[in-house]
């Protein structure tokens, strides 16, 4: 052997943690590119992993003045945080709607709350209440 020869044991340990760095950026690249998890009006059970981003896709018509809230009782912050809403990208409408919303959220740590959206126009104490207005309820587990 040479004196700049690498052994056959240090070009395996080379090349097995080359393969492993590789795995680690295509996993990083695919799970970014992957974006959360969506649910509809029908998920009303949600299992989900601390940390996890995921949304929820409601039907929406932005000029009929409704609008898609948080209600109370709001979900546990411990659990669950919300994380803003916006106008659900592409792909095709809910049934018998032209557009959807999307409302992000992110499970915070492990545990168990109740998500209600409200869909309302004043959106005050008693909105629920109000002709037009809609409630869907979800049950979060974070695992």
């Amino acid at each position: 052997m040479e004196s700049g020869d690498i052994t056959r044991s240090s070009r395996a340990l080379v090349t097995v943690v080359a393969v492993a760095a590789l795995l680690i950026a295509l996993y990083t690249v695919v799970s970014q590119l992957s974006g959360p998890e969506v649910y509809g009006p029908g998920d009303t059970e949600i299992a989900v992993s601390a940390g996890d981003r995921f949304t929820i896709e409601v039907p929406d018509d932005p000029d009929d003045g409704y609008q898609w809230i948080v209600a109370a009782p709001r979900p546990d912050p411990a659990v669950l945080r919300a994380g803003g809403d916006r106008a659900a990208p592409g792909g095709p409408p809910p049934p018998d709607h032209g557009s959807s919303r999307a409302l992000d959220f992110e499970a915070v740590h492990p545990g168990r709350t109740d998500l209600r959206l409200l869909r309302c126009r004043r959106c005050a104490a008693g909105a629920a209440d109000e002709p037009g207005a809609r409630a869907l309820n979800f049950r979060i587990t974070v695992g």
